[in-house]
């Protein structure tokens, strides 16, 4: 687990939670059970969506690219 993850899980449960909220209310579910449905998946689903959203981040900058290339995979993350 890094810590860039833990930063982003918050953000990404609100997103997911707001998405899927808007999309039942959308729908005409105007009751509870929609939100209570939303905060629940979202909150299922917030650590993997940033654990993913992290992975991408990372593999996309050059910096840790090349930290990992040089051997300095061993040591922890700043």
């Amino acid at each position: 687990m890094d810590r860039l993850s833990i930063m982003l899980t918050p953000v990404t449960g609100a997103v997911i939670t707001g998405f899927i909220v808007i999309a039942l209310f959308s729908l005409g579910f105007y009751n509870w059970a929609a939100v209570g449905t939303g905060a629940v998946v979202g909150g299922i689903l917030a650590w993997p969506a940033a654990y993913i959203v992290s992975r991408k981040i990372k593999g996309d900058d050059p910096f840790q690219t090349r930290a990992r290339t040089q051997g300095m995979r061993g040591l922890p993350e700043v």
